[in-house]
């Protein structure tokens, strides 16, 4: 069971994600998480290194697609300058819209990964739909206040990884 949370890889950032690995693993798109994993839960746009991210995948055929369990609003108005397409309202960890995201690339599970900061919401997903998982450090330390419940569960189960080896967060 717990195994469903456990992330395939875990870096600090998104930006530590290069296009030159993900293309050597077969990769061709990015389903990511936005709060948290792009950019704080609470800033309306990307910062100029994630604009850069986003730029770096282009040029390398690799295609990203913003999933969020946030409302509309707030995924567009993060989404539209950047020209991402997105999915909101998404009720990760449902499979839903992870197999929709992937459809809309026109790309099979094994040419997609998932990334994202909470193990609860976007690991889980990930997993449980079949997708590849990369778990990042969450860009903020607080978190809006449907997180932090996750936050505290979450922490429970990455100690019960690092005690049995499986993650070793703080050598990231």
């Amino acid at each position: 069971m717990l195994k469903n949370f456990l992330p395939d890889q875990h870096v600090k950032s998104i930006l530590d994600i290069k296009p030159e690995d993900l293309k050597e693993k077969g990769i061709k798109g990015i389903i990511t998480d936005l709060d948290n994993t792009l950019v704080e839960w609470d800033r309306p746009e990307a910062t100029p290194n994630v604009i850069k991210w986003f730029e770096k995948m282009q040029q390398n055929q690799i295609q990203v697609t913003i999933v969020s369990n946030n409302n509309e609003a707030r995924v567009k108005a993060f989404s539209d300058p950047v020209e991402i397409p997105f999915i909101f309202r998404a009720r990760k960890p449902l499979s839903h819209a992870f197999i929709q995201a992937a459809a809309r690339m026109n790309l099979k599970k094994e040419e997609t990964v998932v990334i994202g900061d909470q193990l609860l919401t976007d690991i889980l997903g990930g997993n449980r739909s079949g997708f590849h998982t990369i778990l990042v450090v969450p860009v903020a330390q607080n978190d809006g206040l449907a997180t932090k419940f996750n936050r505290l569960v979450e922490r429970r189960i990455m100690n019960w990884f690092r005690k049995k080896g499986l993650l070793q967060w703080e050598d990231k």
